[in-house]
């Protein structure tokens, strides 16, 4: 399984940043995982080959520009052939995380959100977890509005992860403000977790 965060900022030569605005996963160049950036960053290639579309939640960052792109294919979007089961995440609207399989790899996506339990339990019944994505939001200093915006800080995040069975997955940290992304990319350091990582817009990722 590859699976890209699609860059949603560019500098002034046109380069994607490492600025993480808008929310988009391709997968295996077929399917995403919500679409904020679906119709500024994929390549000619990727847009003749994207034809299902995953949205975990209607906030504008993850749907930023799906209007546009559903607007020039619409007719050729079909189901996708990975399998996708979702549950209800702690977000202030209602949200879905996602355990997505091809068969061979698994891959968890929490989507935003705080504190939750039944992402978790849908986790620790598979029978194997190759990678998670999830979501760092706020720095610690930050704790109080991560709580009322319902995301995670990187302390909370540590504590979320002693709800996981599973050993041995490479961790992601996504939907990191970008305002806060030194801070983050620090603390999540400071966590001395091995496996996890900041993940990298525009850089595919195999499983």
């Amino acid at each position: 399984m590859k699976i890209q965060l699609l860059p949603s900022s560019f500098d002034s030569q046109g380069c994607a940043t490492s600025e993480q605005r808008l929310t988009c996963f391709l997968i295996d160049d077929n399917v995403t995982i919500d679409a904020g950036s679906i119709a500024i960053a994929l390549t000619d290639a990727q847009r003749r080959s994207v034809r299902s579309i995953i949205v975990t939640h209607p906030h504008m960052d993850h749907i930023a520009s799906l209007p546009i792109f559903v607007d020039d294919l619409f007719a050729e979007l079909e189901e996708p052939h990975l399998r996708m089961t979702a549950v209800p995440v702690n977000h202030i609207v209602p949200t879905v995380g996602l355990l997505v399989s091809d068969g061979k790899t698994t891959v968890g996506f929490s989507s935003d959100t705080a504190e939750t339990d039944e992402f978790w339990t849908m986790l620790n019944r598979a029978p194997h977890l190759d990678a998670l994505l999830i979501e760092t939001s706020f720095p610690n200093s930050m704790h109080k509005l991560a709580e009322a915006a319902k995301h995670l800080t990187p302390a909370m995040l540590a504590k979320e992860l002693g709800k996981l069975n599973h050993n041995g997955m490479d961790i992601l940290a996504v939907h990191l403000k970008p305002a806060y992304r030194d801070a983050l990319i620090s603390e999540l350091a400071g966590l001395k977790i091995p496996s996890l990582k900041v993940m990298e817009p525009g850089r595919t990722y195999e499983w």
